[in-house]
C-alpha cells in the first residue's frame, strides 16, 4: 500500500486538504458569513470525499459525504454556522485525519472497531443538523417540476439547473493509464450517484494485436443514467481526469441538435483548468529523501571541489586557477539554490496552533486569541519538523498557566481576551522565534523558593533576572500550584530546551510578573551547508559561522599580556569579553608571537575570540558529532576541508554565554 503512488498523492492532498478545512473552521468562528470561507470549506470536503472514491477508500468517501451534505446545506443558508456546529465539523477533521494516518501508516483500512464507532457517532450527530423537510424552505429554493422525468432546481447561485435522466459520451486520452487513472474507478464512484440504466463499451479504437501498448486506454463508453444530481455533480465525478477525456453529458430526452455538447466542461471552467494547469507546472511535489539525498550530493560537490582549489592553488597553474575559479561560483550557485529548495515559510507550522488555542481556550473558559506575526519566514523543512512539539509545549503553557481568567484580568485592567503572540524574523543569520503572551508573567519569588527547596541554589545567593528564569529549564522544575490536563509553566521545559539545543539553537525567558512573559528560540537557518570563516589554534582548524563574524582585528602587545589577568579587551572604547580558544580547548603548543581577535556577535551580543591564525571564508558542510564528541561544549559539529582534514564548527551562541559567565567571575 505504500508503495502506491497514486494512494500516496491521495494520502499527502488529504492531509492537505483536511488542514484547509481546519483553517477554514477556524476562520468562520470569527467570520460565520463569509461566503468564501465556507465555500473554500466545502470544497475541500468535496475533494476529499471524490478522491476518496475514485481511490476506492470507501471509509474516508462514506464519512465524507454526510460532512459534504451538512455543508451543502450552510452553502444554501439552510444551516446556520454556530459555536456547537464548529466544534462538530473540527471533530470531523480529526476524524478524517485518523483515517488517512491509518492509510499512511499501511494499515487495513477497515480493521479498527474504535474508529469505526467514533465515525458512526459523528455520522449521527450531523445527520441531526440535516435539513429533512424542505417544506419550511424559502419558496426560491424548493424544487420545481421540469418536463420528461426531468427536474429542475434553483442552485445556490440563482441558476436553473437540470437533474433527472441523463446520457454520458465518454472516452479517455491514450494516456490515462500511464498518469495513474483507472477508468472503471471513475464509474465505479458514478454509480455512487444513482443507476446506470446502460452501458456501452465503444472499442472501435482498439488497433490490431501486434500494434497495442498495454499501457495505453483505447476504450470510450456511451452511458444512460438515472439521478437527481445536476449536470455540475456529474461533471465533478471525472474532475481529476479532464485533462484526459473527452466527455458529453445531456438530458436523455434532449433533442436539441443545434447545442453542440459539452466537452469536459464549460468553455469558461475549460480555461481555468488550464490556468491551474499551468500553475501546477510551475510546482511539483517532491519527496523529502530525494531532498535531503540532493543536499548530501551537493555537500560532496563543495568538499571535492574545495580540493580541486586547494591543488590549483599548490599548482600555480593560471589555466587551471582560472577553470577552478569559475567552478567555484558555479558549485556555491549550486548549493545555494539547493539550500534554498528545503527553505519552507514557518506560516503553516504556526497556523496548526489556532486549534490548539481554541481547544484550550474552550476546556479552560478563557477566552483567549493567538495572533501571529512572520508566518511568511522561511526556515529549513528539518527544523520546522522538529521545532513543532517545542512550539506546542509552550503555548500550551501561555494558554493554561500564562493567561489568566477573565475576571482576574478585569480587576487588573486588563482586557478580558488573553492573547498570545507567535513571531518569526530573521535576525543575524538566525532564525528568532518569539512565544509570548499578556498574562500573569513568572513569579520571581517562587522560583527561588522551589529552586533553593530542590538545592539548586543557596539562601542568599544572588541571580539575575536571566538566570533566576533559566532555572524553569532544569529538569521536574515547577511552580505550578495546580494540576490540569496541560503540564504547568516549567514543566518539561528542559525537554523544550534539549529538543532546541539539539538543533543547535538556544532558548531564553524574558518576564515582567503580571505584565507577561516572552519565551525566546533562535535557531539556525539551515542544518547542512554554511559560510564558515576558518581560524588556526596550534595544528587545529575551527570554523565560525560567516553570518555571525562581525570584524578580524590583530590582538595588541598591551592587551596580550593584559589578557593574561583579565578576560575582556577595549573595542572601539567599549569593553569586549572575550575567550581565548587556545586555553578552551587546552592546547599545549606554543603560543604564536602574534594572535587574532574575531569578533562575533549573537543575540545582540558581541564576544572576542582569540584565535592564532586567521585562514579565511570557506564553504562548510555540516557533519554531526559522535557520540564521543558529541557533549564538548564550544563546538557544534565539524566538516571536512578540501585535503580530507577535519575542522570543528564553533558554537558561538554557546561560547558567548560562556564568556559573560567568565566576565562574571
Amino acid at each position: 500500500m505504500k508503495t502506491d503512488p497514486v494512494l500516496q498523492t491521495f494520502i499527502i492532498e488529504s492531509s492537505e486538504n483536511v488542514q484547509e478545512m481546519e483553517n477554514s473552521l477556524l476562520q468562520l468562528e470569527t467570520s460565520p458569513d463569509d461566503e468564501d470561507t465556507i465555500n473554500a470549506l466545502f470544497r475541500a470536503a468535496h475533494t476529499i470525499k471524490g478522491s476518496a472514491g475514485i481511490v476506492g477508500i470507501d471509509n474516508v468517501e462514506r464519512f465524507t459525504h454526510i460532512v459534504e451534505n451538512v455543508l451543502e446545506q450552510v452553502r444554501l443558508g439552510e444551516i446556520k454556522v454556530t459555536g456547537d456546529l464548529i466544534g462538530l465539523l473540527l471533530k470531523c477533521c480529526d476524524h478524517i485525519g485518523r483515517l488517512v494516518d491509518i492509510l499512511s501508516e499501511g494499515e487495513d483500512k477497515a480493521g479498527n472497531p474504535d474508529l469505526e464507532f467514533e465515525g458512526q457517532s459523528i455520522m449521527e450527530q450531523l445527520t441531526a443538523y440535516i435539513v429533512a423537510d424542505k417544506d419550511d424552505l424559502p419558496s426560491a429554493q424548493k424544487d420545481t417540476q421540469g418536463v420528461a422525468g426531468e427536474r429542475k432546481e434553483i442552485s445556490s447561485d440563482n441558476r436553473m439547473v437540470e437533474t433527472g435522466n441523463w446520457h454520458i459520451s465518454l472516452k479517455f486520452s491514450r494516456d490515462v493509464l500511464r498518469d495513474g487513472m483507472d477508468p472503471l474507478s471513475f464509474i465505479t464512484y458514478l454509480s455512487k450517484l444513482g443507476e446506470i440504466a446502460g452501458l456501452t463499451t465503444l472499442h472501435d479504437a482498439i488497433p490490431d494485436a501486434g500494434e497495442m501498448d498495454p499501457e495505453s486506454c483505447y476504450l470510450g463508453f456511451e452511458i444512460d443514467f438515472r439521478s437527481d444530481s445536476d449536470k455540475q455533480t456529474i461533471e465533478d465525478v471525472f474532475e481529476f481526469v479532464q485533462e484526459d477525456c473527452e466527455i458529453s453529458i445531456l438530458p436523455l430526452h434532449s433533442e436539441n441538435k443545434a447545442d453542440p455538447p459539452v466537452v469536459g466542461a464549460a468553455p469558461e471552467k475549460q480555461e481555468q483548468i488550464k490556468a491551474f494547469k499551468a500553475k501546477e507546472a510551475k510546482t511539483i511535489r517532491v519527496d523529502t529523501n530525494k531532498l535531503d539525498q540532493l543536499i548530501n550530493m551537493v555537500g560532496e560537490l563543495v568538499i571535492a571541489n574545495a580540493n580541486i582549489d586547494q591543488q590549483a592553488q599548490r599548482i600555480r597553474d593560471n589555466s587551471l586557477l582560472e577553470s577552478a575559479s569559475a567552478l567555484s561560483r558555479l558549485v556555491e550557485d549550486i548549493r545555494d539554490r539547493a539550500m534554498k529548495v528545503r527553505m519552507v515559510p514557518i506560516g503553516e507550522t504556526f497556523n496548526r496552533f489556532k486549534r490548539v488555542v481554541r481547544d484550550i481556550s474552550r476546556n479552560t473558559g478563557k477566552d483567549i486569541e493567538l495572533v501571529i506575526s512572520g508566518g511568511d519566514t522561511e526556515l529549513d523543512k528539518g527544523v520546522i519538523e522538529k521545532i513543532g512539539d517545542p512550539l506546542m509545549h509552550l503555548i500550551r503553557n501561555s494558554a493554561d498557566h500564562g493567561i489568566e481568567e477573565a475576571d482576574e484580568r478585569l480587576a487588573l485592567n486588563k482586557p478580558g481576551k488573553g492573547t498570545i503572540r507567535l513571531n518569526a524574523f530573521q535576525e543575524t543569520g538566525s532564525i528568532v522565534i518569539e512565544v509570548s503572551d499578556d498574562g500573569r508573567g513568572l513569579n520571581r519569588s517562587r522560583i527561588m523558593n522551589k529552586a533553593m527547596e530542590r538545592g539548586i541554589i543557596n539562601p542568599g545567593q544572588s541571580l539575575s533576572d536571566r538566570e533566576m528564569y533559566d532555572l524553569i529549564f532544569e529538569p521536574g522544575f515547577s511552580t505550578a500550584q495546580k494540576v490540569t490536563k496541560v503540564s504547568g509553566r516549567g514543566v518539561g521545559m528542559d525537554v523544550v530546551k534539549r529538543n532546541i539545543e539539539t538543533l543547535r539553537g538556544s532558548v531564553d525567558v524574558e518576564s515582567h510578573e503580571g505584565v507577561g512573559a516572552t519565551v525566546h528560540i533562535r535557531l539556525p537557518l539551515t542544518m547542512a551547508i554554511i559560510d564558515g570563516f576558518m581560524v588556526g589554534v596550534g595544528p587545529l582548524f575551527y570554523v565560525i559561522p560567516l553570518d555571525m563574524v562581525v570584524e578580524c582585528l590583530e590582538l595588541s602587545e598591551a592587551d596580550r599580556q593584559a589578557s593574561l589577568k583579565r578576560n575582556y579587551a577595549d573595542l572601539h572604547g567599549k569593553v569586549l569579553p572575550f575567550l581565548r580558544l587556545r586555553d578552551l580547548f587546552n592546547e599545549q603548543n606554543g603560543r604564536p608571537p602574534y594572535e587574532h581577535v574575531v569578533v562575533v556577535q549573537y543575540a545582540g551580543r558581541k564576544t572576542g575570540l582569540v584565535v592564532d591564525e586567521l585562514h579565511g571564508e570557506v564553504q562548510a558542510v555540516i557533519k554531526s558529532l559522535g557520540r564521543v564528541y558529541k557533549d564538548i561544549k564550544g563546538v557544534s559539529g565539524a566538516t571536512i576541508l578540501g585535503d580530507g582534514t577535519v575542522a570543528l564548527i564553533l558554537d558561538v551562541p554557546g561560547l558567548v554565554q560562556t564568556a559573560k559567565r567568565m566576565r562574571k567571575v
